[in-house]
């Protein structure tokens, strides 16, 4: 009796301890600010958020109660999906306004969009090919957590024309943090739910040296994604969102007082929601908008502009040049220290407020906001900016132009020429048509089969010759096609890719062989043009639902170079 009466008291003392301990170290409440004005109409919102229709625990109307908890404007939903799911209206609940989007998991990495029409097929595969595929659905497209500790996560595809990325992921910030870390930061969530995740936050200088880098050669928009599921898994693997038992914490709205952008927009939301998200993601597309940690300090009131002679700017515009420029920024946090940022580079910093002068020339100036008290190490911002393009982009990559072929040599389009290759529950036929071009149709096998595909196959001889492979094609239907190069290996051949986009309207390919990419596990990045002995067209599941028929035309198939 003795000792179990002593061990409830040490286990009391025990926790006593801990408790203490978590409430003499955890971070500090957030400092409330004298609201301030930012010019405009500025609204708060949240984007990269997960619901029931993916892997978070909340509905919609969960998701939207928590923002209105949190004093924000809008959510912009992401649950992960391959975009054919028509999205969503655009609807207020709870006084907030909803907009649906998706998060499209590819080859390398995720890319959430928001904006755009359902896809006619499946979004997969290569990232440049999602990029394409997001924008010619009218979509704006963000790369997500772009350099997440965890590999599967990590954006890949730098060259391709996205359209903006996350700076920061609340996702990415916890991943590579002890696991005594996040116990302790357990915890101080109990008391302190807001602030204790904001205490794991770090400046993202990879990210942030990767998007000033991209931004001196396209436009980028940066935003912050909450990466909101309310959940943790309580099973081991590594991975919170992964099925089974789970917490649903941290809250929906822990997460939203963390840190929110703020969409700068050019009148008050109207309370009719089709104008409403037309505003807003029109805002975000125009990089007008910044990020707050409000567990750091809140409510930011921020102002950034440029002015050259008669021609004044904001984040997101370009400005003309009229002379020199004056920049300035200023803040609402009286202890703040405001950073002007010129490329990438600091060149210039105040209290509370910058003025700069910079001489009437091409450049790039943003802005970051540090407070006292941000945690991190480095100390994460408190505000971060979007730019301001002085004179166009400093360092514009335009494709080199491809040089026309000298050297044509036709492949032959009669069917006996051709073979077919296949899944064997699938089903295939190659015929002539009128136009002296081939057609395929095709029907894939149902789900239940496994690695549906169907591919059209031709040899091929003396490769090296050539740099392209040019024809004309076109389908019954959107669709992609897989163009392929096949070379022997012990493991029954290696494969390089080039996906191609097709429709009910002819059109011109021409797929660069130097442009292709690995299909699963290769010797090489790039084929070894000497060693390559097939060209395959290639339908599979990549991108086409298993059961699909259709047809494909190709003509004019023809090896392509230019002669020394």
């Amino acid at each position: 009796m003795r000792l179990l009466k002593f061990l409830a008291i040490l286990t009391a003392a025990l926790c006593a301890a801990v408790f203490l301990f978590a409430l003499a170290t955890m971070p500090p409440p957030a400092r409330r600010l004298t609201p301030g004005t930012s010019g405009g109409a500025e609204v708060p919102g949240v984007f990269h958020i997960h619901t029931q229709r993916s892997d978070g625990t909340g509905t919609i109307d969960d998701v939207a109660a928590a923002a209105a908890r949190a004093g924000l404007a809008f959510v912009i939903l992401t649950d992960h999906g391959d975009a054919t799911r028509p999205p969503d209206a655009p609807s207020y609940r709870s006084g907030v306004l909803c907009i649906d989007g998706v998060e499209i998991s590819t080859a390398g990495g995720h890319y959430a969009a928001v904006g755009m029409r359902p896809s006619p097929y499946p979004l997969a595969g290569e990232p440049r090919d999602v990029v394409e595929d997001v924008a010619r659905l009218g979509g704006f497209g963000v790369a997500a957590h772009p350099d997440s500790p965890k590999p599967a996560l990590r954006w890949r595809e730098w060259s391709a024309p996205f359209d903006a990325i996350e700076w920061l992921n609340s996702d990415s910030q916890w991943r590579d943090k002890s696991n005594g870390r996040l116990v302790h930061t357990l915890l101080e969530y109990l008391l302190r739910g807001p602030e204790s995740l904001a205490s794991l936050f770090s400046r993202p200088d990879v990210t942030l040296a990767r998007f000033d880098a991209l931004s001196r050669q396209r436009r980028v928009v940066a935003l912050a994604g909450a990466d909101a599921h309310a959940r943790i898994g309580l099973r081991g693997g590594g991975d919170p969102y992964q099925d089974g038992a789970s917490l649903k914490m941290p809250s929906y709205e822990s997460v939203f007082r963390t840190f929110a952008i703020r969409a700068q927009i050019d009148r008050p939301l109207t309370g009719r929601a089709d104008a409403d998200a037309v505003a807003v993601r029109g805002a975000l597309a125009a990089g007008h908008v910044y990020t707050a940690i409000d567990a750091i300090a809140t409510p930011p009131a921020f102002e950034f502009s440029a002015r050259s002679g008669a021609f004044l700017a904001h984040a997101g515009d370009d400005l003309v040049l009229g002379g020199p420029v004056d920049v300035d920024a200023r803040v609402n946090a009286p202890t703040a220290t405001v950073v002007l940022l010129e490329n990438g580079r600091r060149i210039a910093s105040g209290t509370a407020r910058v003025h700069y002068r910079a001489p009437e020339r091409a450049a790039l100036f943003r802005v970051e906001v540090y407070l006292p008290e941000a945690p991190g190490s480095p100390a994460v911002p408190w505000i971060v900016s979007n730019p301001i393009y002085v004179g166009g982009l400093l360092d514009p990559r335009r494709p080199i132009p491809r040089v026309e072929p000298t050297e044509v040599v036709p492949i032959a389009m009669r069917p006996a020429e051709w073979a077919i290759e296949r899944e064997p529950h699938s089903r295939a036929l190659v015929l002539a048509d009128p136009t002296s071009g081939l057609d395929l149709d095709y029907a894939l096998a149902p789900r239940s089969a496994a690695n549906q595909y169907v591919a059209l196959v031709h040899k091929a001889e003396r490769v090296g010759g050539y740099d392209r492979l040019v024809f004309r094609a076109r389908a019954d239907r959107p669709m992609r096609l897989s163009v392929q190069l096949r070379a022997p290996a012990a493991s029954g051949g290696e494969r390089w890719q080039r996906s191609v986009y097709l429709d009910e309207n002819a059109r011109d390919v021409a797929v660069f062989l130097d442009d292709v990419r690995p299909v699963g596990t290769t010797s090489s990045w790039k084929p070894d043009l000497s060693r390559v002995t097939d060209v395959l067209f290639v339908i599979d599941t990549t991108n086409a639902r298993p059961g699909a028929s259709g047809w494909v035309r190709l003509e004019d198939v023809r090896w392509a170079g230019v002669g020394k």
